[in-house]
């Protein structure tokens, strides 16, 4: 299942208090990635992490998430959402 995950930062943090863990979360998404749990990973305008991942479901993608030093260590959260395929095609191919 693909899961769609928005970082959300919590409010009133500074750069300082993220810099000791970013290269151990830069690792963590790397391993994450040649893994094929993260399909894909952007950034959005407001800067904040845009994920694909491949998991069974949102608890899995959840528990996975909880890994990364960033949340662990309560400097960010994610938003989860599942995605489906597209079903309008079908329209277009009726019998």
């Amino acid at each position: 299942m693909k899961i769609l995950a928005i970082e959300k930062e919590k409010e009133g943090l500074t750069a300082l208090e993220f810099k000791p863990y970013l290269e151990d979360e830069a690792k963590k998404v790397w391993e994450l990635q040649h893994n094929d749990i993260i399909r894909e990973i952007y950034f959005n305008n407001e800067n904040h992490a845009v994920l694909i991942l491949e998991c069974a479901d949102i608890n899995e993608a959840k528990n996975i998430l909880n890994e990364l030093p960033l949340v662990k260590n309560e400097l960010i959260s994610f938003k989860l959402m599942s995605l489906s395929p597209y079903p309008g095609f079908s329209r277009l191919f009726k019998e």
